[in-house]
């Protein structure tokens, strides 16, 4: 059973959450906040190389204005803030998502972060922001088309190659909490082999022993990859 290296999670009900403890939705969005942190730590002690979260789709843009901008404060507070906590642990920052409607200021944040984390070797932390599954095969169709690369050699390795986490290995493990069961367009060429996990409990009661159980469940299934 090959080892868990690449965790992947959709950090849903954070506004589900509030609403059932009586508080206001920007609580559950920065419970939900502090949870990543934790979770992030709990990975490096697991040896859980890699973690790439969802942390706000092009569709998230339908919602209202202040809630957009709470959550834009918040990530822009992760990559300022809070990126010495990155070289600290040695751990390299990725923003994978178009820039597009992102504000000037959270883009030079987003550069800045990357920059200063690059030389990180012990892990990475890729967070999905303004991100969306077909979006970003779109993305990488025109980064082909504009190589002008003959049809014939194009392959799904040179998907691979243009896509928004090139260079990383694909999930072997994607978890959904809130109970939702679906992928919300997270992740769409990466997944395809990947195993899935739902939980029934909102992003912010993800506990540590809810990772532990994942990993044993992962650990006791079979990976086959079409073969046998």
């Amino acid at each position: 059973m090959p080892e868990l290296k690449h965790l992947a999670i959709i950090m849903d009900g954070n506004r589900r959450w509030a609403k059932k403890n009586n508080l206001p939705s920007f609580e559950g969005h920065r419970r939900g906040y502090e949870k990543m942190k934790e979770v992030g730590k709990w990975c490096i002690d697991r040896n859980i190389t890699t973690l790439t979260v969802y942390a706000f789709s092009i569709e998230n843009w339908n919602r209202n204005e202040s809630e957009i901008n709470y959550l834009m404060d918040l990530l822009y507070k992760a990559l300022t803030v809070e990126i010495e906590e990155f070289n600290k642990y040695n751990i390299k920052l990725k923003i994978i998502g178009t820039r597009e409607k992102l504000s000037e200021k959270l883009i030079k944040a987003i550069v800045a972060a990357e920059e200063k984390t690059k030389n990180n070797n012990k892990g990475t932390l890729n967070i999905c922001l303004n991100y969306g599954g077909r979006l970003e095969i779109v993305e990488a169709v025109k980064k082909i088309i504009s190589q002008k690369i003959p049809i014939n050699q194009i392959t799904e390795k040179t998907i691979s190659e243009n896509i928004w986490l090139t260079g990383q290995n694909d999930p072997d493990l994607i978890i959904r909490t809130s109970g939702e069961q679906r992928l919300s367009g997270f992740l769409t060429w990466e997944s395809v082999y990947s195993e899935f996990l739902f939980l029934d409990k909102y992003w912010p009661d993800f506990s540590e022993s809810d990772l532990d159980e994942a990993i044993k469940d992962y650990n006791n299934r079979q990976r086959r990859f079409g073969g046998n």
